[in-house]
């Protein structure tokens, strides 16, 4: 899966970059088909201290994935984005399941008639 990280109004050092390719290679596990993947980080110019934004958006065969987490570190929001989005992975396979099943289920009803 090709990724493409922007990192918007500062410059992600190499370490915060690998973080992030590393996390992200994990979502394949959940889901084997995932075409890309593009990855924001944000610093945000408010006071308080959860200033860092991670926006996730991955593409799949007729569908698109996407999360976004403020924290206070990137490592963070990046951590909580991926638990979601492999939440969003395991529903969106379940959904393909049913469908199999549903399509074979009508398969099986036509052969038997």
């Amino acid at each position: 899966m090709k990724i493409t990280v922007q990192s918007i109004h500062f410059t992600a050092d190499k370490k915060l970059l690998e973080f992030v390719d590393k996390k992200l290679a994990k979502m394949e596990q959940y889901y084997d088909h995932l075409i890309d993947g593009s990855v924001f980080l944000k610093l945000d110019k408010a006071e308080n201290e959860e200033n860092k934004i991670v926006e996730v958006k991955l593409n799949l065969p007729g569908n698109v994935l996407f999360v976004k987490e403020q924290c206070k570190t990137f490592e963070e929001a990046m951590d909580l984005a991926i638990e979601s989005l492999a939440k969003q992975l395991k529903r969106h396979k379940e959904k393909e399941r049913e469908k199999d099943y549903d399509r074979e289920a009508l398969m099986f009803d036509e052969l038997a008639d």
